[in-house]
């Protein structure tokens, strides 16, 4: 049986749709925000007005680890969903007595991902291409750009950990990596301190060359996966909402909150691909060791 109540920890863009979801779900929510608009200014006032089942955290980054030790100081002991990615880099993480703790990687319950994966049924690939990019300054209209939590590097910003989907969904399908290099860096296009585009090359555990384009630039916005196997060429285009195998193209609908629900719907129920908080760290090891090859201009090995 799903939980009833549930609090929503942060309220910009994602803390908001994850409230908004999860009240469509049947949930009783009430939100926690320091900077007004929520239901209450802290987590231990939200958890001392009643019996709370799941907690989303959906701070910024890099006040992630202080908002799941406020749970703990609470004495939460139900399940809790970190916003991606749970750290902002490397660090020890104490034991909590949570009863599960995962990471939102709600693009793994994306329609043309699910299909995806389960095309692929664990089969290794000979050259994977994966891409994102966005223009920045279309994430949040109304917004400067320059004043949201992915233009710091205090908050946690730029495009390894704002766009480390795809980095959570190659290492569910292909990983663990073995080596990553990595060109790329603040272009100034879009007034930023954090990196605007970056690219990746790695070799996989199931995959030969993996090649990973991730950018705050694209005017038009885009979000492809392109895979060659010894028999097949698949592309997941997941703008477009299609799996093409061998040119030959079925479509799945979605809309932009189908993922956030189907991840919601898992974690409460117990099943499906949740990305656990084993795999979360692995995707901050990843952009630990992508940032050391780009300054390092060198390979780095896992």
């Amino acid at each position: 049986m799903s939980p009833a109540s549930a609090v929503v920890v942060g309220l910009g863009s994602i803390g908001t749709r994850h409230a908004r979801v999860l009240g469509e779900l049947g949930l009783s929510v009430t939100t926690v925000s320091r900077r007004g608009g929520g239901n209450h200014g802290s987590i231990g006032e939200a958890l001392s007005r009643g019996p709370v089942d799941y907690v989303v955290i959906a701070t910024e980054t890099a006040q992630h680890v202080e908002a799941l030790r406020g749970l703990a100081d609470a004495g939460f002991r139900g399940t809790v969903l970190v916003e991606k990615p749970i750290l902002a880099r490397p660090e020890p993480l104490p034991t909590f007595a949570f009863a599960k703790l995962f990471v939102a990687y709600n693009l793994r319950f994306h329609p043309v991902m699910v299909a995806l994966a389960g095309h692929l049924d664990g089969r290794p690939a000979i050259t994977v291409s994966a891409y994102v990019g966005q223009d920045i300054r279309d994430w949040r209209p109304g917004r400067d750009h320059r004043a949201t939590a992915s233009s710091t590097v205090a908050a946690g910003g730029g495009v390894l950990r704002d766009l480390s989907h795809e980095l959570d969904y190659l290492l569910w399908l292909f990983g663990p990596w073995r080596r990553v290099a990595a060109l790329g860096g603040a272009s100034g296009t879009r007034d930023l301190e954090v990196d605007d585009h970056l690219a990746l090359l790695m070799e996989m555990a199931r995959a030969q060359v993996v090649q990973v384009h991730l950018d705050y630039l694209d005017r038009a916005g885009l979000r492809r996966i392109r895979i060659n196997l010894a028999d097949e060429t698949i592309e997941a285009d997941l703008v477009g909402g299609n799996l093409i195998v061998n040119g030959i193209a079925a479509p799945y609908a979605s809309e932009r909150d189908t993922s956030y629900r189907a991840m919601h719907q898992a974690v409460l129920n117990g099943d499906g691909q949740v990305c656990s908080l084993a795999e979360g760290i692995a995707v901050v090891d990843l952009i630990d060791a992508s940032e050391r090859a780009l300054n390092s201009k060198s390979w780095v090995f896992a």
